[in-house]
């Protein structure tokens, strides 16, 4: 029996195990459930405006009400779940924006829509940093990115699920549909979580009065390891905290990091969310069916959900300049969308590579925040990248509810993909910074 237990032992250099095929397959499920109210009004939108008579403009607040609520949820609660646990926050986070969906569903007005989608983004906001920083904590060290990306790609599976209950079942039980299955679902993958959602270790390790969760936990990460009930657990110390958070991570070595971090988040964000906002809306304006709409909408997310998957491949190997290779497809399929005369098979090849560049680019930026950032202020650091990129995700549905109907199609997606072109010269910067400093397999690594 070992007398002192080192927590980065047990959690750095191991295989995986049934345990973190747990922690994967729940963090998958919380973020389908996300991805799916994140993308939900948008493919109800048409049916909407068909039935209160409203014009697509009319759809801008709505549409980044809970990207609003997004900005404050995400390192509100981040910094809550780096004081209080990642787990409980998660598990909140589910039954805010569950309820909140379901809300929407009697809803009677667009202002309640707004309000109630604001109000569906705090919890959105608070599930996303802690999930990824669960991750973090759990995995072994050289599948960590390969973890937090197949996680995230749950956003994408999540998001293309409207499209799917567009097509067919909207026609046939009214756009509520789409909120009664977006506000029921999560309410019950948090019911779940609270029993199967194990707490980080690492976390753990700085609370005396859970020592014995602590050890249940190390146990079913090495079952293999014998361990005391009287063992002492170990872990590396911390780094000295400074006044602030934001002191933290703009500190030091993260002093041009975060900011491009930031960038990068800000802009994909934006692109994304201008057509994830926007395209069914669009289509539905140019005389597609809800079948053809809502195929063409799933075809993006699904897509992206492909371009995260590669980047779980070959992350660990190329780093952050996969990001830019990611950041070029995106611009380039987002500008040809508006391509005129464009068939509709054409225009789903092109939606496919634009979701391909923009979503994986996000998943790029979500799996390397991850790791950037140590464990004491990891889900801070993350919550605050995805809270600043909610900047750009809350600017792409107001632009473009600015442009439609003021320039020509082909100059309106053009314009939509100008974010994902200086997303490209803000992540080579980092790439750049990053090798210059010789940072990075430790980053990817650490």
């Amino acid at each position: 029996m070992q007398a002192t237990l080192d927590i980065e032992q047990v959690l750095g250099v191991r295989q995986l195990r049934w345990f973190d095929v747990s922690v994967l397959f729940w963090s998958f499920l919380a973020m389908v459930a996300d991805g799916y109210d994140l993308a939900g009004l948008a493919s109800a939108a048409p049916a909407l405006a068909v039935a209160w008579h409203l014009p697509p403009k009319a759809f801008a607040p709505a549409l980044s009400a809970s990207l609003f609520g997004i900005l404050f949820g995400a390192p509100f609660l981040g910094n809550l779940g780096d004081r209080f646990g990642r787990k409980p926050v998660i598990i909140i986070g589910c039954a805010v924006y569950g309820l909140g969906t379901l809300a929407t569903a009697r809803a009677t007005n667009l202002d309640e829509i707004v309000v109630l989608r604001f109000f569906t983004g705090l919890g959105l906001g608070g599930l996303m940093p802690n999930i990824v920083a669960l991750n973090a904590e759990l995995a072994p060290k050289r599948l960590r990115a390969v973890l937090i990306i197949l996680t995230f790609t749950g956003i994408s599976m999540g998001a293309g699920l409207p499209g799917a209950v567009q097509a067919w079942l909207i026609p046939s039980y009214g756009w509520q549909i789409v909120f009664w299955i977006g506000g029921f679902v999560p309410l019950a993958v948090a019911c779940c979580l609270l029993f199967a959602l194990p707490e980080s270790p690492r976390y753990l390790a700085r609370q005396p009065d859970r020592r014995a969760e602590l050890l249940r936990t190390i146990r079913q990460l090495r079952p293999g390891l014998a361990i005391a009930d009287h063992t002492q657990v170990v872990t590396a110390p911390t780094r000295q905290m400074f006044a602030s958070t934001i002191r933290q991570l703009l500190g030091g070595s993260f002093v041009w990091l975060t900011p491009l971090v930031w960038a990068c988040f800000a802009a994909a964000l934006m692109a994304n969310f201008f057509l994830n906002s926007w395209l069914p809306l669009i289509l539905h304006g140019n005389g597609m069916t809800a079948r053809q709409n809502g195929i063409a909408t799933l075809c993006y997310h699904y897509a992206g959900m492909a371009g995260g998957l590669l980047v779980s491949v070959v992350l660990g190997r190329f780093g952050f300049a996969l990001i830019a290779l990611l950041f070029l497809f995106g611009a380039l399929g987002t500008a040809a969308i508006g391509i005129p005369g464009l068939s509709y098979t054409g225009l789903v090849a092109t939606v496919m590579l634009s979701g391909f560049g923009i979503i994986g680019a996000q998943f790029c930026n979500t799996a390397t925040s991850g790791l950037i950032y140590p464990t004491e202020f990891r889900s801070s650091g993350v919550g605050w990248a995805l809270g600043v990129g909610r900047f750009g995700s809350i600017l792409g549905p107001l632009v473009g509810g600015l442009l439609i109907g003021r320039v020509t199609l082909q100059h309106l997606f053009l314009l939509g993909a100008a974010p994902m072109i200086a997303g490209l010269f803000a992540s080579l910067w980092l790439a750049q910074l990053t090798y210059r400093q010789t940072c990075t397999t430790r980053i990817l690594v650490s």
